[in-house]
């Protein structure tokens, strides 16, 4: 089972400088909070798709479209109930309310859509090297490096114990969700046990590796803007000016 998000590709994509991905995915996400008309928002949301898809880095939106899909009905329902509009429907339910809860989803699931394209076309050595070109100290560049190498970790090691545990015979895909819920509960200690004992073998490696000796450090990766980064820079920032022009 792949629990790393990085798809190893030859495409554009994969080539631009992590800092240009970086300002492509901010600007992503400015570009749908600022986008008040829906047609706009579904344009925008288009391009993120249409961006992802030609650098062959949309393969990881099958592992969350539940949470895609769950984000994107509970916020409608959501704000269809909380926002008051002026057009009742039905019940608590007004047309302004449901315009707003269903462009909100679509902005949660085009920011989400717009990370997992930067984290499936970008490895996690060129993003700590991207963000400490930018300025980050690299303490804290490999520490936002680290917990992104810690999630699939952890993710792997919850998987390896729960297929452990189901094959001494624990049951944990019966009964309703509250009781498969306390199944889950026992697993949590080994699995907390076995990430503590990882985290400790790996400050001790860095330890005596010397790690933070240095106020600086050399770097075998090199980065560099190019043409395509140039353009892609306009690009989004073109964009950007225009939907900041039709607010």
């Amino acid at each position: 089972m792949d629990m790393f998000l990085y798809l190893d590709k030859d495409t554009y994509l994969h080539r631009l400088d992590p800092r240009t991905k970086l300002f492509v995915m901010a600007g992503s996400f400015a570009a749908v909070m600022l986008a008040k008309a829906g047609f706009l928002l579904a344009v925008i949301s288009l391009l993120i798709l249409i961006y992802g898809a030609s650098g062959r880095s949309l393969g990881n939106l099958k592992r969350i479209k539940f949470l895609l899909i769950m984000l994107a009905v509970i916020s409608t329902l959501l704000w269809a109930l909380a926002f008051q509009g002026t057009t009742v429907l039905w019940g608590p339910f007004t047309r302004e309310g449901l315009y707003y809860g269903m462009a909100t989803g679509v902005r949660l699931d085009a920011m989400i859509i717009a990370g997992m394209i930067f984290l499936s076309a970008t490895k996690i050595e060129e993003i700590s090297l991207g963000i400490e070109r930018l300025g980050l100290p690299y303490r804290a560049a490999f520490a936002f490096s680290t917990a992104l190498r810690l999630v699939p970790m952890i993710a792997a090691t919850s998987y390896t114990i729960m297929q452990a545990q189901r094959a001494r015979g624990l049951d944990i895909d019966t009964g309703n969700v509250f009781t498969r819920t306390k199944k889950y509960v026992p697993l949590l200690i080994p699995v907390f046990v076995s990430v503590i004992r990882g985290t400790n073998v790996f400050a001790m490696a860095l330890e005596s590796k010397g790690f933070g000796h240095d106020e600086e450090r050399t770097h075998y990766l090199q980065l560099g803007y190019k043409k395509a980064d140039v353009l892609a820079l306009a690009v989004t920032a073109g964009l950007l000016a225009v939907i900041i022009y039709l607010r």
